[in-house]
């Protein structure tokens, strides 16, 4: 079943201007909000993610570590953090137990998946699979897990025996996964522009949505489960409808393809980064830019905190000897506590 993108519902129309004054006038401000780094990996960060009280950021490097980092919301005090250590290749993509602030799961080209406990640092349960590993995501019920690999092999995990229950090779390129916030719908990105929408757990294809004119790369489900946004490499975000699964709007801001995108906790707000010198931050709603955080170099994860307005990104920072800074910041701080 084919939908195409750009058939915009007649209903869906866009605000008018006194609607679009008063959905500025109650947003927050981005304005005078500042960013802080963080440095800790010997080499570039490429994945970030928060646990799901918004108190803990795990990173996952090149340099085969994850870490974990205390983060208190408002910016006070000393930030700690906790190294994990065991994968043998760049962790590629980390994830939060979303029923557990503690547990954290990492994806590394090692073909292991791994599971930490945030607390001691200590390897939890680790198993290993058929290829290097790219990409992880947990069921919303924190029942299993989805690991994507370089081979566009699916694999889903029993989080309690830590074992694989299902596998399933696909013959086009597979870029990013996704389950919807019921666990009903799971989503697949693929080269070939199309957006493969999987009920779960039959893995029956239900739609096939052709959603870009160049390969989808990035998804993200927003958290009051009424869309869900895809990232190309045409540069567009288009921003869907989950019940209806038609595209309702496209954001047009960056320039280069689209790694990562990220909806804030309120589904206010929509973050996208590429190789563009920013990171744009755009209202869900008017489809329009409110804010741009400046960046020297290509993003490679952005993630809004799922509590409060603070946005953890990383991406390929070089210093001036061209060597990595294995850094990541997180946006939102205001100016006056800076450091």
């Amino acid at each position: 079943m084919f939908f195409w993108a750009f058939s915009t519902r007649q209903e869906e129309r866009e605000p008018g201007s006194f609607e679009r004054a008063t959905m500025e006038e109650k947003a927050p401000s981005f304005k005078n909000l500042s960013s802080r780094e963080y440095q800790g990996h010997k080499k570039k960060v490429h994945s970030v993610a928060w646990n799901c009280l918004g108190t803990k950021l795990a990173s996952g490097s090149v340099d085969h570590t994850a870490r974990v980092w205390n983060i208190d919301p408002l910016g006070h005090g000393k930030v700690k953090d906790i190294e994990l250590k065991g994968h043998t290749d760049s962790v590629d993509q980390l994830c939060w137990d979303p029923k557990h602030p503690d547990l954290v799961a990492t994806a590394a080209g090692d073909k292991t998946v791994r599971l930490w406990d945030a607390r001691s640092g200590k390897c939890s349960q680790h198993v290993e699979l058929s290829g290097e590993n790219i990409n992880i995501t947990y069921k919303p019920d924190g029942n299993h897990i989805a690991v994507g690999n370089k081979e566009d092999e699916l694999t889903i995990l029993d989080v309690r025996k830590f074992k694989p229950i299902h596998r399933r090779k696909f013959n086009y390129e597979v870029n990013e996964i996704a389950w919807n916030t019921t666990g009903e719908l799971f989503f697949l990105t693929t080269g070939n522009g199309t957006v493969e929408v999987l009920a779960y757990p039959s893995l029956k294809v239900l739609h096939t949505l052709v959603a870009h004119t160049a390969g989808c790369y990035c998804i993200a489900i927003d958290p009051i489960g009424r869309y869900f946004a895809v990232g190309s490499a045409d540069s567009l975000v288009s921003l869907w409808d989950i019940s209806e699964m038609l595209c309702v709007r496209t954001f047009t801001k960056l320039e280069w393809p689209v790694r990562t995108i990220s909806f804030n906790y309120t589904g206010e707000f929509i973050a996208s980064a590429s190789e563009d010198p920013f990171i744009d931050i755009s209202n869900v709603q008017t489809g329009r830019s409110v804010h741009q955080i400046p960046c020297k170099a290509a993003m490679n994860s952005v993630e809004w905190n799922p509590k409060y307005n603070l946005l953890a990104y990383a991406g390929d920072d070089k210093n001036k000897y061209q060597a990595d800074e294995g850094v990541f910041r997180i946006f939102g701080f205001e100016n006056t506590q800076h450091s």
